[in-house]
């Protein structure tokens, strides 16, 4: 736990400066990337202090959550959310940043308990236009917004995208820029919305810059997948 506990420390510290150089020192959240780590390695980060974790598929994250049930995680689905998937993430997460169509919204909303508080959802927005990657066009975010905040059981927080790992670092800055340009008239006519998922551990310094307020980082905490150690 001990090397979970440094790591976590150094990943905060390294977010925290970026934050401070952007002018919004404390503005910027960590959402540690899950997918594929077992339970076990969850239990150490999180016996370190870090409370919210990010899922790409909604079975993986079942099979996991059980096993952490007494501890108070906070889950987040940042994967593609299938239709036939929309029940099991309306009752187990606690945010979906991948809502990308109509027909979720209504899935979503109709599946989440009244008992339950609202479902946390961020619109997914495929802000390069790459025809293989999840997402709707940004022109497309208003009318779905729309859509999200007059269902009951939703609340429209903000926006995620995954920019073109495209080799030049200001190619995904302006990516970063465009999408905080979409969130900030977002949250011109939606008071809810205060939450800018972009950047992750190749490149958060620059999403950091450009306004972001939660950055999905797995590799810098858990290693790569392949049992490298963590790239910080």
């Amino acid at each position: 736990m001990e090397s979970f506990a440094r790591t976590l420390h150094g990943v905060l510290q390294d977010i925290e400066n970026a934050a401070k150089l952007a002018g919004r020192p404390g503005a910027v959240k960590l959402l540690a990337v899950s997918k594929t780590r077992p339970a076990e390695a969850i239990r150490q980060l999180a016996s370190a202090g870090q409370r919210a974790f990010g899922e790409n598929y909604v079975q993986e994250a079942l099979g996991k959550q059980p096993a952490l049930a007494d501890l108070a995680l906070e889950w987040h689905l940042i994967g593609h959310l299938q239709s036939n998937k929309c029940r099991e993430a309306a009752l187990h997460f606690d945010w979906v940043h991948s809502l990308d169509r109509p027909k979720l919204v209504d899935a979503l909303d109709r599946a989440r308990p009244a008992t339950m508080p609202r479902l946390n959802v961020l619109i997914q927005v495929n802000v390069d236009g790459e025809a293989s990657k999840s997402g709707c066009p940004p022109e497309a975010v208003d009318a779905l917004a729309d859509r999200v905040a007059a269902a009951p059981r939703l609340r429209l927080r903000g926006l995620m995208a995954i920019p073109e790992p495209h080799p030049d670092p200001m190619h995904r800055r302006d990516a970063f820029r465009r999408l905080k340009q979409l969130q900030d008239r977002l949250a011109a006519r939606h008071p809810d919305v205060d939450t800018l998922s972009m950047g992750m551990s190749e490149d958060f310094p620059l999403a950091i810059a450009e306004g972001s307020t939660l950055v999905r980082i797995g590799t810098a905490l858990f290693g790569a997948r392949d049992g490298s150690p963590p790239i910080h």
